[in-house]
């Protein structure tokens, strides 16, 4: 059975605080819960539907993103976007400049786990604009 995030109990990990902290780098509400800083940083990120982040660079070691319920969206600068469901993984290599987040019409939860570095940065950028936006959710 597929969740949508729409309730707390439905998220695998639980949906989180509202991202106040980084809310000024989305666009639409967003859910931070921070499940690990010892090493490895994982954080579990829930959008609304048509919440997305900004563009957005990794310095240092870049992010790995495991999609774990509803369906979001992933592009990176002057690719196609990649539509992510639960199971997909996303490996981001540091200095891509890329956004993430909800579709249009689902609630969106991926954890992201910050690849270790001494270096490692994140970069915010410009938001995803309302027609870009609207161009990948057809």
């Amino acid at each position: 059975m597929e969740r949508q995030n729409e309730r707390d109990e439905d998220a695998l990990f639980g949906r989180g605080d509202p991202n106040v902290n980084y809310a000024k780098f989305f666009t639409g509400s967003s859910y931070l819960k921070v499940l690990n800083i010892d090493g490895v940083s994982v954080f579990n990120v829930t959008f609304e539907p048509s919440c997305r982040n900004h563009w957005h660079i990794h310095r240092g070691g870049g992010q790995i993103l495991l999609c774990t319920d509803g369906e979001g969206w992933y592009q990176e600068r002057g690719k196609a976007a990649r539509k992510l469901t639960p199971g997909d993984v996303v490996h981001i290599g540091p200095g891509i400049e890329h956004w993430h987040g909800a579709t249009a019409d689902r609630w969106f939860t991926h954890l992201a786990l910050e690849v270790p570095h001494a270096d490692s940065t994140t970069v915010w950028l410009e938001p995803v604009d309302d027609d870009e936006y609207s161009s990948v959710n057809g």
